[in-house]
């Protein structure tokens, strides 16, 4: 779909679901906890986490400790704790905070605005690296969630089999203006209209600019 109008669906898309609430990421930035730190740590906890339960876990550890020096002082147990509701508490746990002495040790607490060096962290993949730093810092860096995939392949605007590829295809063709908006909008937009199974074609905004890919069974009004 060379001649696809991506800034207007994404504008579509963005009005559509503009009382709903934003994705984890977004949500928690625009709460204040904007650091690439604390963007980090929640995009780690959002892991195989639905978003009402880590934008809830992570509030509740950032009042506890908010920066890499603060979250080292806490004990392992204290750690699982704050974070029990999180998917794999534990092991996350472990990750914060061999992650945080990390950046105490090795970097002066200040965590590192490379993308290369976040991956390089044990528990931050490709998703997580590129989160904290689009939502953070605005980094043009694209990161691809379960909806970002299945939409855009849905549209027809790309043709991929997993959310990698779908960033690598996107990076060729999107403009890079939409490359953290993208996120930010077919996140929820994907929850509540392109749903995963049974979309909402009856009420899409962008229904006539969508080749459908796969959509097999839609849900119909009333």
């Amino acid at each position: 779909m060379s001649d696809f109008p991506i800034h207007s669906v994404l504008a579509r898309c963005a009005a559509a679901v503009k009382d709903k609430a934003p994705a984890a990421m977004f949500g928690l930035r625009d709460e204040g906890y904007d650091s690439l730190y604390e963007q980090l740590i929640s995009s780690l906890l959002s892991v195989r986490t639905y978003d009402e339960t880590s934008t809830v876990v992570s509030r509740r550890l950032f009042a506890t400790a908010r920066t890499p020096e603060q979250m080292v002082k806490l004990d392992r147990e204290q750690l699982i704790r704050l974070i029990s509701e999180a998917t794999f508490a534990p092991a996350k746990a472990d990750q914060i905070l061999t992650i945080s002495q990390t950046i105490v040790d090795d970097y002066g607490g200040k965590t590192p605005e490379d993308y290369d060096k976040l991956v390089a962290f044990k528990g931050v993949g490709p998703k997580v690296a590129s989160l904290a730093l689009g939502v953070a810092l605005n980094y043009p860096i694209i990161a691809v969630d379960i909806h970002v995939h299945r939409i855009t392949n849905r549209w027809g605007y790309v043709a991929t089999a997993n959310p990698n590829k779908t960033r690598d295809a996107l990076a060729g063709k999107l403009p890079k203006d939409l490359w953290v908006e993208i996120n930010r909008v077919l996140v929820p937009f994907g929850k509540h209209v392109c749903t995963g199974s049974r979309p909402r074609c009856e009420i899409c905004p962008v229904v006539d600019d969508c080749a459908q890919v796969g959509v097999r069974d839609r849900r119909y009004a009333g």
